[in-house]
């Protein structure tokens, strides 16, 4: 039932989402523990939509967003009627932001799920991520509870690198 229920969450997004913002909208993609299916009754839905056009300002982006949360208002309400208590936790970059880059990707590389992507444009940016990690024999490392990563093991003290 609690991955079915998230199942159904993505899809009325991905709706909400294409209805809301139209051709602007190039990529959206879901991570964190919805994407590894290991979400639970209280797991947020982290996710990342890539919009064309977008307004200057995570504030004013949040508020375009919240639109898109009145109208799946009444879905998330039926999931907490079935003792599922989730929230919305939006990353919402402009394609040139993305090409920029951020630590957030890190993760997706291997954890992102794809709903869906214009011309292939986020899988392109995850490719190139993923390439230069290797190249730079990048390890994810579980320690405790949590992933991190150790990007350059040969790393010398003063060495500068991107990635």
């Amino acid at each position: 039932m609690l991955k079915s229920s998230f199942r159904e969450l993505q899809k009325s997004l991905l709706r909400q989402a294409k209805l809301f913002y139209g051709k602007s909208l190039v990529s959206l993609v879901i991570f964190g523990s919805v994407a590894r299916e290991t979400q639970r009754f209280n797991s947020d839905l982290d996710f990342l939509l890539v919009v064309k056009d977008l307004p200057r300002g995570r504030m004013r982006r949040v508020r375009e967003f919240e639109r898109i949360e009145n109208r799946l208002e009444p879905l998330v309400k039926k999931l907490r009627k079935k003792g599922i208590d989730t929230y919305f936790s939006p990353i919402i970059k402009s394609p040139e932001e993305v090409e920029f880059g951020s630590p957030l990707f890190l993760d997706m590389v291997y954890d992102a799920k794809i709903l869906l992507d214009r011309d292939r444009f986020f899988f392109k940016r995850l490719e190139r991520l993923r390439a230069r990690l290797k190249e730079l024999g990048s390890r994810r490392i579980w320690y405790g509870s949590a992933w991190y990563w150790e990007l350059k093991p040969d790393y010398k003290p003063g060495e500068i690198f991107e990635i």
